[in-house]
């Protein structure tokens, strides 16, 4: 006898046959198909969950396998499988070739939750399996693309009361909770309040080119610099973004949830309770210790790391030249590739990561390069700089962190001085809804552009794509190949100013490019390559 279960592993993880063989012998459990400790563990687990719940573990020898026998497993989610196909060789209930089952199980014969639960659902379903046995606590999770294929279990026992009612009737009962959310149907998804997400753009006096600069990023997914001395925004401002995003689609936060579940970030009792799909885009922002292997994925089993949860959405560094210099060179091919492919004995695993890099920045270990004194402060004459106690060597050491490469592909650069003390006072900033009206009308038409396509955002436009949506007027064809030349662009830099103008354009809703989006464009571009570029930027008003 057998029952289907699943291991999580990398992005798509691995449909398990649980076989279970009773002959003749010392009573006890044997078993095969490379299972590691937790796996190994669950022997003892399952033996005195049968004792507490009531039932006679059968006094043979036993034999499970877990196929396919080539591939390592470990982790608590085959409690539940293990006990259910003894049971099931032991003629203690029957079980349907058509399922799927996930559990941990306490010595007690409670079932705990586990990680990967919507994720096993997809692959279930990909699989042509069409009914579910989850922990209660999973419950939520499962009913997002199961709903009316699941039963959520508590116990052991229930687990088993679950499948008797099955053999009689041909389906599981269903699992009775008002609270859970509404399967996927359509577009009929859980949304978040987007005001809701972060903070409000209003709250933030001041620094008009980089809201701007946020703005053009969340449109068009482009990656973002921002660097300047402590105390200018750059973080509060990066935390505002989420709240005007434009929202996932229904496939989109099927796929984002996925790897959220996978990453055990949706189980109840391990991170947060799952209230239906994520449909905001995330927004991760790990600390700057963070190893390679966090940001990237990997492990002994293969987890996604941070590029893969901020996937469709932002991954934000803060304070990014104090990241590990291999950590943040690392973050090249994703970014180009927006796949991550993960070596191992067994073989390759990849990775989704098509993200954001948003990115801030010191111009200087100390923070003083480029700082100045407010007149109102102090004795020192306006627009008076401070000094910096870094040493030119060190500056360009910590500089060196984010290297040119990386640079390269920040195709929007700002930099930002603190404000001045009457800017903070003044009152009528634009609020986050207002500059998100304009996001999701700009997000829609490139919808409508590249919906024969996988291109999702300008961005995402493949160097043929961009002659053919990135159409110049005579005048900013002009200009720009004035600019570029002035400016040295590289063979990058230049597709990426034409992206950026594209959805400039699509901001202010025009179709060919004008010259003012060329400016525009140009006008993030041409910092950033250099800390003591800070010093060229006029204190913000």
């Amino acid at each position: 006898m057998y029952v289907m279960a699943y291991a999580p592993y990398g992005a798509e993880g691995i449909i398990i046959r649980v076989e279970a063989d009773i002959r003749r012998g010392i009573p006890g459990i044997d078993i095969t198909g490379l299972a590691e400790g937790a796996v190994r563990e669950a022997r003892e687990r399952v033996m005195a969950a049968f004792r507490n719940s009531g039932y006679t573990f059968p006094p043979d020898r036993i034999l499970i396998n877990l196929a396919p026998a080539g591939v390592r497993k470990d982790g608590t989610y085959l409690d539940l499988p293990i006990a259910l196909a003894v049971m099931a060789a032991a003629k203690m209930v029957p079980v349907p070739d058509n399922l799927m089952v996930m559990g941990e199980l306490e010595l007690s014969g409670r079932l705990r939750p586990v990680r990967g639960v919507l994720a096993a659902t997809v692959a279930g379903l990909k699989s042509g399996i069409r009914e579910f046995i989850v922990p209660a606590d999973n419950a939520r999770e499962a009913a997002i693309l199961a709903a009316d294929h699941f039963s959520g279990a508590a116990t052991l026992g229930e687990a088993v009361h679950a499948l008797r009612i099955r053999a009689e009737t041909g389906s599981l009962p269903a699992f009775k909770e008002a609270s859970l959310p509404p399967s996927v149907d359509g577009a009929k998804v859980l949304e978040k309040d987007a005001g809701a997400l972060g903070g409000d753009f209003a709250e933030v006096r001041g620094q008009g080119q980089y809201k701007r600069a946020l703005e053009i990023a969340a449109a068009g997914g482009h990656n973002l610099l921002v660097f300047g001395p402590p105390g200018a925004g750059k973080t509060m401002l990066a935390r505002c973004m989420p709240s005007i995003m434009a929202p996932l689609n229904t496939d989109e936060a099927v796929e984002v949830t996925r790897l959220y579940s996978l990453a055990g970030q949706l189980t109840k009792g391990l991170s947060s309770e799952i209230e239906g799909l994520i449909t905001q885009p995330p927004f991760r922002s790990p600390h700057h210790s963070a190893s390679a292997e966090g940001i990237l994925g990997g492990g002994k089993t293969v987890r996604p790391g941070e590029i893969s949860l901020a996937h469709w959405g932002v991954l934000f560094l803060d304070e990014a030249p104090e990241f590990r210099a291999n950590v943040l060179q690392s973050l090249r091919e994703p970014l180009e590739d927006r796949v991550i492919s993960i070596s191992r004995a067994e073989g390759p695993v990849r990775l989704p990561a098509d993200f954001q890099l948003l990115l801030a920045a010191n111009p200087c270990p100390c923070g003083r390069l480029g700082m100045h004194v407010p007149a109102e402060i102090g004795t020192a004459s306006p627009g008076t700089e401070v000094s910096c106690f870094c040493s030119p060597e060190e500056i360009r050491r910590y500089w060196r962190k984010l290297g040119a490469a990386l640079l390269d592909r920040m195709e929007l650069r700002v930099g930002v001085h603190a404000p001045k003390i009457q800017a903070l006072r003044q009152h009528g900033e634009e609020t986050s809804e207002e500059i998100r009206q304009r996001v999701l009308r700009a997000v829609a038409i490139q919808q409508e552009r590249f919906k024969n396509t996988s291109v999702r955002r300008n961005s995402r436009m493949a160097p043929g794509m961009i002659e053919r949506y990135c159409v110049l007027t005579a005048e900013a064809e002009g200009a720009f190949r004035v600019a570029s030349t002035r400016l040295g662009l590289s063979g990058r830099a230049f597709h990426g100013v034409l992206r950026v103008a594209r959805t400039i354009a699509d901001l202010e809703g025009t179709e060919p490019i004008l010259p003012i989006h060329i400016l525009e464009a140009l006008q993030h571009r041409r910092l950033g390559d250099d800390p003591y570029d800070i010093l060229t930027i006029d204190t913000v008003l």
